[in-house]
This record gives structure tokens, sequence and C-alpha cells, in this order.
């Protein structure tokens, strides 16, 4: 079962708010060492911390990082982006692939690259960041993206069992860090979202259902699909 104990940890997307906190709490609960990762990676105050530099939509920097960070037994990825406004019809091309690249492709390659390090580690693990709009497509590309990312977890987790890597899918609503700055729902502390991932991770649980939104959205899934979205029920009256 995965421990924080010992464990060396990659982080992608680590100068965000949920990415701090992963790098903060890893280190309290034991990790000998964490590789905070990002565009342009930040100092930090704690020798344990290796910031590295690391785009997740470029092959040649996670060829780079994987060179670099050889010793992973806990790989997070967490790194995002979502696109200014709703909708998979309105945006731009360039839009599209960003969102595709990096919420899909980059967790999908980090993992693959990263799978024969991890899977020559006991206790090694994998936590893929979703969102509960992974299954609710209001959110247009952005959700499609996090809804592949979903169903490639749940491949990766069958595929890396026999090695013997555990693998963790997230799912929360809004998060209260600067990529939600404008939504007026309900946010969660970005502190509260890792310690229950972390919690569930040396657990040894395979989904994080963060909030309530999460729960009642998974819930929904059985759900006809009027229900899910009225708007289809409006449109044929």
């Amino acid at each position: 079962m995965p421990s924080l104990n010992g464990a060396v940890v990659l982080v992608t997307g680590a100068n965000g708010g949920i990415g701090t906190n992963f790098v903060r709490d890893a280190l309290e609960r034991g990790a000998s060492k964490v590789y905070a990762t990002a565009r342009n990676p930040r100092t930090w105050d704690d020798e344990r911390v290796v910031p590295l530099a690391l785009d997740v939509t470029d092959p040649a920097s996670i060829a780079a990082v994987v060179v670099a960070a050889p010793d992973v037994t806990i790989l997070i990825n967490n790194a995002g982006t979502n696109a200014s406004t709703p909708g998979i019809l309105s945006h731009t091309d360039e839009e599209i692939r960003t969102n595709v690249e990096t919420n899909f492709l980059g967790p999908l390659f980090l993992a693959r690259a990263f799978a024969p390090i991890l899977a020559a580690n006991t206790g090694s693990a994998i936590i893929d960041i979703h969102s509960a709009l992974s299954w609710y497509a209001v959110a247009g590309i952005y959700s499609a993206t996090k809804a592949a990312l979903w169903s490639a977890t749940n491949s990766l987790r069958l595929e890396l069992a026999p090695a013997g890597v555990h693998v963790v899918g997230v799912h929360v609503g809004y998060v209260d860090t600067a990529m939600a700055a404008g939504a007026t729902d309900p946010k969660l502390d970005p502190a509260v979202l890792v310690t229950k991932v972390l919690d569930a991770t040396e657990a040894g649980e395979y989904e994080v259902l963060a909030d309530d939104t999460s729960v009642q959205l998974k819930a929904g899934l059985s759900a006809p699909l009027e229900a899910v979205y009225p708007q289809l029920a409006a449109v044929r009256s």
C-alpha cells in the first residue's frame, strides 16, 4: 500500500495552490524528496524540495524530467488548464489543442514515461486530478479533456495493478485557487483537498470524491440524460 513516509514524490503544477499544498503535505507526511515541477519552477525553503522545469505538453521536457528524477515513487498529475469560456465549438484550434495536451495527453505521457520507474519500486502510486466536470459536460472542451483523463486513469489502474502501482483518480468541483477565481459557487480549500487525496492514497483507495458536487454528479451518471441536462428537455418542449 502506498505511503508518503520515505516516498519520493513528483508534483506537476507545483507552483499553484493545489500543487503547493501537495508539496508541503507530502513533506509533512515524511516524504524524503519532492520534485516540484512547473514551466517556470519557483524556489522553495526546504532542501528536500527539488525544483524542476517541466512543460507537460512537450515530449522532450517530459523525457528530461524522467532522466532528472529516476527515483520517483509517487507521481501526482496535478497540472491543468481551462478555457476562458464554456463550449466546445466556439474555441480556436489552439485553445482546443492546449486543453487536450495539458489536461489529457500530458498526464498520460507522464504516466507512460514513469511507469517502469514506478513498477520497480514497492508502494508506488499515480494520482490523477480529474474534475467533477469530467462527469458534467457544461464546461465544453475542459469537461471533455477531464472525461478523457478519467477514462485513461481507469485504464492505467488496470494495466499497472499487476506491477504493484496503485492509481488514484480524484474528482472535485471548484477549489479556492487562482484558476477558479471567477467562480461564485462554493470552493473547497486546497489544503482540505490535498489532505483527503493523500489520506485516500495511503488507505489504498482508488477514487476520491472530494466534495458534495462530485458525489452528486457521480450518482447522476445513471440518471436519464434529460435529468442531468434539463436543457435537453427544454429543447423538446
